[in-house]
């Protein structure tokens, strides 16, 4: 399976990738669908099902605001995130919704969006059901999407392929690929810029030794990946594209130091960041190239980790407010690494634009072995499989650019997820707040101190990065159902709503 590392660092809009972002991208797809197949024009009516993990957190996490935005046609990356509430406000008292290209149909979201927390569909626990009626009622088109975690999205397979995919290994990659594979086949060019393609790289990897094995001949990590990306751009797309990431980071953690009052939702959370800043003697109004230390920012040593756990509490602060971030590698953990690569930045004498594209081209490819041979997914594996995975990318980038060897950069990845094992996804109220916006700082902290341990060593360990990631895996296989993204158990019951 041939993803980029722009597959991962996706720009995208609060507040989950799998729960906002891949919504939005399938509705899209369905519309796009439809004008493939010629029924565009004959739909008068459209819904949407959401199950499982869907089902059960997608009104808090914003799916049907989602499945909205991207039946209008917009995208993550592109829509306007500050016009956002008035347009879903105007649709619901309106209740017309014009396809892109298409007719305006009459849409009522209380009707024609429906939510099924205990009916997950056969092949994942994020499952979309879209369905197109003409003007007498009469189906036109029914496609199932899943969105995977962190805004992939895949469909069903079609009508006379086998009905599931080969979970014998139990290796979810082998799962995605063939439904990958699916959505290529029968949904059509679209869908290649959505879902990570089956080309040969040139320098393929599918573990961790395999992934150290190469870094090794051809001169690192990031050097390893810059000669994969290659197959799909020229070095200086690929830095322009990495840097420009790398500014919509900054620009989140600007807007959230900058920003006061509640996040939206039934729990009334204060947004604390701005304060935060302040206390910590940053400046306003903040520049839109991220926040700048102050001059003693550096007299306690310990201040250090109040600047870290700010920078993770800026975005993610952002990302609850439905705001503009990266998902890295998903949007429930996109604070993480923002919050380590500002560390790189702003404390590191020796930090620079290049060390910023290999902290992302090296974070990049530790994410790509937990997606191929594990899960990114809340929904399908814990908390483990988004904050312990952003902690463990974060952690091996980090080392990487502060003069690690693989093997040093192996084992700061490999301690990052070491210690976030059976991590639950419990959102209270349904909302990416609590507990998440803390754990990401939590996390962010974790990952400074993977690395300077990994850099204390010599790269000898005796858990491997493959050896984790297979413990992840099926600890989430073994994780009850209740602490996997369906707020039915952990924080989520055992907080009282006043």
């Amino acid at each position: 399976m041939a993803v980029s590392v722009f597959d991962l660092f996706k720009v995208g809009i609060g507040p989950s990738s799998s729960h906002t972002v891949g919504p939005m991208r399938a509705a899209s797809l369905f519309v796009e669908f439809l004008r493939q197949a010629g029924s565009l024009d004959r739909t008068a009516r459209v819904i949407c099902a959401l199950h499982g993990s869907l089902g059960a957190t997608g009104k808090g996490h914003g799916s049907d605001t989602a499945v909205m935005l991207g039946l209008m046609g917009e995208a993550p990356d592109t829509v306007d995130v500050d016009a956002v509430p008035q347009r879903i406000a105007a649709l619901r008292a309106q209740h017309r919704l014009a396809l892109p290209g298409g007719p305006v149909l009459d849409f009522d979201p209380a009707r024609d969006i429906t939510f099924y927390a205990l009916q997950p569909l056969p092949l994942h626990a994020n499952g979309l059901r879209f369905t197109a009626f003409d003007a007498q009622g009469t189906e036109l088109a029914q496609r199932v999407y899943y969105s995977v975690g962190g805004g992939f999205v895949v469909s069903a397979p079609r009508v006379g392929s086998p009905t599931r995919p080969p979970w014998g290994s139990r290796k979810l990659g082998a799962a995605l690929r063939f439904l990958e594979s699916e959505q290529l086949a029968s949904d059509g060019s679209r869908q290649q810029a959505i879902a990570p393609d089956t080309t040969v790289l040139p320098l393929p990897f599918h573990s961790g030794a395999e992934l150290l094995d190469l870094a090794r001949e051809h001169g690192g990590i990031a050097t390893l990946m810059r000669l994969n990306e290659r197959h799909w751009r020229t070095d200086a797309e690929i830095d322009a594209g990495l840097l420009a990431i790398w500014r919509v980071m900054q620009a989140c953690v600007a807007r959230g130091c900058a920003t006061e009052g509640e996040l939206p939702g039934w729990l009334h959370v204060r947004r604390r960041a701005a304060n935060w800043y302040r206390r910590l003697g940053g400046a306003l109004p903040v520049p839109a190239s991220g926040v700048e230390l102050p001059p003693g920012a550096r007299c306690d040593p310990l201040q250090l980790l109040d600047w870290i756990n700010l920078f993770a509490l800026a975005v993610n602060e952002e990302n609850a407010a439905g705001g503009r971030v990266v998902t890295a590698p998903t949007n429930g953990a996109a604070g993480i690494i923002p919050a380590v690569l500002h560390y790189y930045t702003r404390f590191v004498p020796q930090a620079s634009g290049a060390g910023v594209i290999d902290f992302l081209l090296t974070a990049g490819a530790i994410g790509l072995l937990y997606k191929e041979n594990a899960s990114i997914s809340g929904a399908e594996v814990g908390c483990q499989g988004e904050v312990g995975v952003a902690c463990s990318m974060a952690a091996g980038a980090l080392c990487a650019v502060l003069g690690g060897t693989p093997e040093q950069v192996e084992n700061a990845a490999e301690i990052g997820m070491e210690h976030h094992l059976g991590l639950t996804c419990d959102p209270v109220g349904g909302l990416v707040q609590v507990p998440c916006i803390e754990r990401n700082a939590v996390a962010a902290v974790q990952a400074l101190n993977a690395a300077r341990m990994a850099l204390a060593g010599d790269g000898r360990h005796i858990v491997s990065l493959d050896q984790v990631i297979k413990t992840m895996r099926d600890t989430g296989a073994d994780m009850q159902t209740q602490y996997k993204e369906t707020a039915r158990g952990g924080l989520a019951v055992n907080i009282v709503e006043c």
